[in-house]
């Protein structure tokens, strides 16, 4: 018989009255007195309406199990807060989707529904369809052992002490052998402890787990979190669970009021000051009443559906990233478009300027014409949280911000085209790089000799050379003038500009913004040939520098985004294809750069190699999706011949791995694996060189026993040009063929009719078949040391 609301709560009272009180319980609600005693029908099945009354109950046994399968309460949490910063909101709502289930599924408790709420002044979880209790468990503990615990049939101190501790008989106490020998072990019987105050133990867990930067304390205690908590709204069902924050001589206490939006909720009297949310799950519906959506997604749908229609009533096209689109989501809590208009003269400014001005400082969305023609118009939307009704003094309060920073940017515009881009190169002198390695202006002078360094490497024309050094020298230069010094961000956005204006080539202002990039994972990368070299000479100027000074990243600690430089270093010269032989760029740097500081420690070199590898192997496993022991095949483990030749050359390191994971996919590999890592493994104990290739000078047939042998040799002697070419073409499809077509020779040298023993008495022969072993293993680490590949048939 389904349940309304009110006979749930009813039932749920009894049952915690019955759990606590067994005997006699007696709760009239109306004037309904039917007793009812020794009642043995399952409450499922009774009959009559029970909405309206409450029934005196004695014997109540068989009653109280079945108010667990009739009710199944809902747990509301709420934290009020003073605003919290946007980043916080996001990512608290993201820590306790995680964090509420897992901890409810350690305690048995299990759920229908849990969702989370936040906005700038609340976060909540509301935890629908939760049992009443735990169920009973049953627990099985190991004891002492039992020559401890019983001596000739009598417990022993151990036993009894051991009974003692889980609280059972000594008769319950049995005896079980284990791999260890006999043991004493006793199965508890623990009774499922009731839901409510399981909750009340989690909830500060769920509060104090919560991660984020720039935790604050309040009052006078110990307490953190990004703001101060005023107000904890605590419901299990109806009722307050009594919860307590305590921060040195601050106190905050449950209760069920809520409170609504600062602007639009007028509390019904003066003296309620806040929403009273009479159960759980009526949370969502009570805060929208006072004017608070706390269903992010929801606030999110509306923030861009007024968005785009209000750019549509100004005959425009709405630009929303979803970045600003998340950060606004997390600024209001009742969404409210409103539009803004600035003085047509602006336009004249690059757009960049603009939208930096609009977006970035300000969290506005600009307007543009159309997603095919994206120039702006001169209008702005920005999400209010305040009174609709007042949405043309917010709008005019807007205007007069944004008019303010424009005309800045106006100014500091006109000023920087007075003089070209070059002369502001002086002005990098008065400007830190960092402490130990002077100013940007010799950084600077440091990365023009580093992109001298790789455009030798790099086949490319005068011309593009020429293009790269101007590029390199002015790269840093809009970095000293006064729209840069305004809005850092536009940093190589304007040296583009400044470059166009003063009329430096395409190429040269084009790489000066590029060198930049990418600016974060997922960002675009430098397309020019300029803005590629430079952004590398760049990166690795900063890597070298700052290993330089021993300033290596540890755990989460990266303050100079060393991990992010390695990375735009390695997928700029995947994506380029860029010919470069990284393991002698790095010596070349590191030569330049331990001329000039001798007290360099003489690690630094191996350092900045293992540092490259080991970003290369992340970016294989992680971006490339390459399983783990295949990028150990094709860089090697503790091999320092192909750790350099991954070095040397990362578009063949990046080719030979996903070609490796296409013939796994594909099944190819399984065709070569048994016989080519079985030769591997036997062939590390000879002392084959790793490089050679050639039969005739490794092998001597005249030692030969058995044909299996000579198969073998000629089938080597047949594999070498092929290798070769697959060498120099990099067509690894061509090795793994010639692999396949051998690998019946290999098979019948160590088990066909003609098998032999490899390590034979001799040690001359011996030698020789571990060669030809080592022959098979190095012509296959032409593709990669198949040692490293883990066997997955």
């Amino acid at each position: 018989m389904p349940l309304d609301k009110n006979t749930k709560l009813c039932y749920v009272k009894i049952l915690g009255q019955l759990t606590h009180s067994p005997a006699n319980y007696q709760l009239p609600i109306t004037n309904y007195q039917l007793p009812i005693t020794n009642y043995r029908l399952p409450i499922t099945d009774y009959q009559l309406p029970i909405t309206n009354y409450q029934l005196p109950i004695t014997h109540y046994q068989s009653v109280a199990p079945s108010l667990h399968n009739f009710y199944m309460p809902n747990f509301l949490l709420e934290l009020g807060t003073e605003e919290l910063p946007a980043s916080f909101v996001a990512g608290s709502v993201q820590q306790w989707q995680e964090l509420v289930p897992a901890t409810l599924a350690e305690q048995s408790l299990t759920n229908e529904s849990i969702n989370v709420y936040a906005t700038p002044r609340r976060l909540a979880v509301l935890v629908k369809g939760l049992p009443v209790k735990q169920s009973d468990r049953e627990e099985e503990v190991k004891g002492p052992p039992a020559s401890s615990a019983f001596k000739d049939g009598k417990p022993t101190k151990a036993a009894e002490g051991f009974a003692k501790k889980q609280g059972v008989e000594i008769d319950a106490l049995e005896v079980r052998a284990t791999d260890k020998g006999d043991f004493v072990f006793v199965l508890k019987q623990i009774p499922g402890r009731m839901t409510a105050d399981i909750l009340v133990e989690l909830v500060p867990q769920w509060i104090n787990k919560l991660e984020g930067k720039r935790f604050m304390r309040w009052a006078d205690g110990d307490l953190k979190f990004p703001r101060p908590i005023r107000s904890i709204v605590a419901l299990f069902d109806d009722t307050v669970l009594p919860i307590a924050l305590v921060s040195g001589s601050d106190t905050v206490k449950s209760d069920r009021i809520s409170q609504g939006h600062r602007v639009l909720h007028t509390p019904p009297t003066p003296e309620m000051g806040g929403v009273s949310i009479p159960q759980a799950e009526d949370y969502v519906e009570c805060l929208r009443a006072a004017g608070v959506e706390v269903d992010r997604q929801q606030r999110k749908i509306q923030i861009q559906a007024q968005v785009e229609a209000a750019a549509t009533k100004q005959g425009g096209y709405a630009d929303i990233t979803e970045d600003l689109l998340e950060e606004v989501t997390d600024l209001v809590e009742w969404p409210n478009a409103v539009v803004g208009k600035f003085d047509d003269g602006f336009l004249m400014l690059p757009p960049e300027v603009i939208t930096t001005i609009i977006v970035t400082n300000q969290r506005y969305f600009p307007i543009l014409k159309s997603p095919e023609f994206p120039e702006l118009l001169p209008y702005f939307i920005t999400i209010s949280n305040g009174d609709p009704a007042k949405s043309a003094i917010i709008a005019a309060g807007n205007e007069r911000v944004v008019r303010a920073r424009l005309a800045d940017g106006q100014f500091f515009y006109k000023a920087d085209l007075v003089k070209p881009l070059e002369d502001y190169l002086p002005k990098l002198e008065t400007v830190t790089f960092q402490e130990d390695l002077g100013t940007v202006r010799a950084k600077v002078d440091r990365l023009c000799k580093i992109a001298s360094l790789i455009t030798k490497q790099l086949q490319i024309t005068a011309a593009e050379q020429a293009y790269i050094e101007r590029a390199a020298l002015l790269c840093k230069a809009d970095l000293v003038t006064q729209m840069v010094y305004e809005f850092p961000e536009m940093q190589g956005i304007m040296g583009q500009k400044y470059a166009l204006a003063c009329g430096e080539p395409e190429a040269v202002a084009t790489g000066i913004f590029e060198h930049y990039l990418p600016k974060g994972a997922g960002d675009n990368l430098p397309q020019t040939l300029t803005g590629q070299v430079v952004a590398i000479a760049d990166k690795l100027d900063t890597l070298v520098s700052i290993f330089g000074l021993g300033m290596l990243p540890t755990g989460s600690s990266d303050p100079f985004a060393l991990r992010r430089a390695a990375n735009a270093i390695t997928n700029i010269i995947w994506a380029a294809q860029l010919p470069i032989n990284l393991h002698q760029l790095l010596a070349e740097v590191v030569a330049e750069f331990t001329a000039v500081r001798p007290q360099t420690s003489a690690e630094l070199l191996s350092q900045l190699y293992e540092f490259f590898l080991q970003r290369i192997r992340t970016l294989l496993q992680e971006e490339k999706n390459v399983d783990y022991d295949l990028v150990n095949a094709v860089l090697g483990e503790n091999d320092p011949e192909y750790t350099e030749r991954a070095l040397r050359d990362l578009l063949d390191a990046l080719e030979r791995a996903i070609f490796l994971q296409q013939i796994r996919n594909d099944k190819t590999l399984d065709l070569i694996y048994e016989t080519v890592n079985r030769s591997t493994r036997l062939a590390a104990q000879g002392d084959l060189d790793k490089v050679e290739l050639e039969p005739k000078t490794a092998v001597k047939p005249e030692l030969f026993q058995k044909s299996s042998e000579q198969a073998f040799y000629d089938a080597v002697v047949q594999l070498v040009p092929q290798t070769l070419l697959s060498k120099q073409t990099r067509n690894y499809q061509q090795l793994v063929d010639s692999l396949t077509e051998i690998a019946p020779a290999v098979s019948s040298f160590f088990d066909g009719p003609e098998s032999v023993l490899v390590m034979d008495s001799d040690p001359e022969i011996k030698r020789n078949r571990l060669n030809l072993l080592g022959l098979l293993r190095n012509h296959a680490r032409v593709l990669a040391d198949f040692g490293a590949i883990v066997n997955r048939f």
